[in-house]
């Protein structure tokens, strides 16, 4: 073997990298310890992005296409290299390929309660899962912070992180949002739209990713909030309480018997038993100011029920600290 042949060998005359995968994120192209020569091709196809790297600093970045390595298309890594002249001798340099596609359908969801902080129910616990798209947009940014100096790293070798991260972001994007969890367990759809651009601009600043689609396939919270939730859904779709009970009160004298319309007859007779409570309140067998529970055995009601109109505005009261309290005229008014 010539000098000629033995050194054109230690040379690398054309970098590229031919992706026969759909789960990798970032490939170290292998120099065998070789230089690149001055005009060298490199190769970078739809879908990849070429980072240069020069004694642990970034250089040139390519986009798809073919480029022949000179003075003119590495101005980074001449300055770096030192070149004083320009690129004239071959130089080592380590050269990343990064998947700039969209990978898409990645599964997140949380391994243990997030707390969350609810205007309706306090501080609550909630359970989340649903899927992501996501691709890299800042190369450089990707490889120092995530994919480091791994030769070849993977999707797999990803997804656990990424769902530690995604969950994290979820959970500081939906307390800043401040989005009640009634509407939470309603509007699954749109809380994801609402909540992409938050998390977007956590992931583009800390890791170099975008996410253009961010799926919320459901919320969990607990049965105590559930159950309330239901409770609330159910005095809505009551309305008045009184209408109610009116109604409730014919439907039983109509069909009699001891099923719901019996229940409303009772309920009413309840009520009617009430007015004249408060209508004889004056001998002081009743306080003026009554508590929910008052109200509500007076009523033949859960406090529940009382406490429910009483925020909705039906029954007229007054909310001291954390406890309601109504007086027998604001009783008296809503009973007639």
């Amino acid at each position: 073997m010539g000098l000629r042949e033995f050194v054109k060998e230690e040379l690398i005359e054309i970098i590229e990298w031919t992706d026969d995968s759909r789960d990798t994120l970032s490939y170290r192209f292998p120099d065998d310890d070789k230089e690149v020569k001055r005009g060298a091709q490199l190769i970078v196809r739809e879908s990849q992005a070429a980072q240069f790297v020069y004694l642990g600093q970034f250089g040139d970045l390519f986009r798809a296409g073919l480029h022949s390595l000179t003075t003119a298309n590495i101005p980074l890594l001449t300055t770096l290299r030192g070149w004083k002249y320009g690129f004239e001798s071959p130089f080592k340099a380590d050269v990343y390929f990064v998947t700039t596609r969209l990978f898409t359908g990645n599964k997140w969801g949380t391994s243990n309660p997030i707390m969350a902080r609810d205007q309706d129910f306090g501080v609550i616990r909630l359970r989340a899962f649903g899927t992501y798209d996501f691709r890299i947009v800042d190369v450089p940014l990707f490889l120092r912070d995530v994919a480091g100096t791994d030769h070849h790293f993977q999707l797999q070798e990803f997804t656990e992180t990424m769902r530690s991260r995604i969950v994290s972001v979820f959970s500081q994007a939906l307390a800043e949002s401040k989005i009640p969890a009634v509407d939470i367990a309603s509007r699954y759809r749109e809380l994801g739209d609402a909540l992409l651009p938050l998390i977007n601009v956590a992931l583009r600043q800390k890791y170099g990713l975008e996410i253009p689609s961010f799926v919320l396939e459901n919320v969990s919270v607990p049965v105590e909030v559930e159950q309330a939730m239901d409770k609330r859904a159910g005095m809505a779709a009551v309305g008045n309480l009184n209408d109610f009970v009116k109604y409730q009160l014919g439907y039983g004298l109509e069909k009699g018997g001891s099923g719901v319309g019996a229940i409303g007859a009772e309920m009413a007779v309840g009520m009617s038993i009430a007015q004249q409570m408060l209508n004889n309140g004056s001998n002081g067998t009743l306080p003026d100011l009554l508590a929910p529970a008052d109200a509500a055995k007076m009523l033949g009601v859960s406090e529940a029920d009382v406490i429910a109109s009483l925020e909705a505005g039906d029954l007229k009261g007054k909310k001291i600290g954390s406890q309601w309290r109504l007086t027998r005229a604001q009783l008296a008014q809503f009973l007639q």
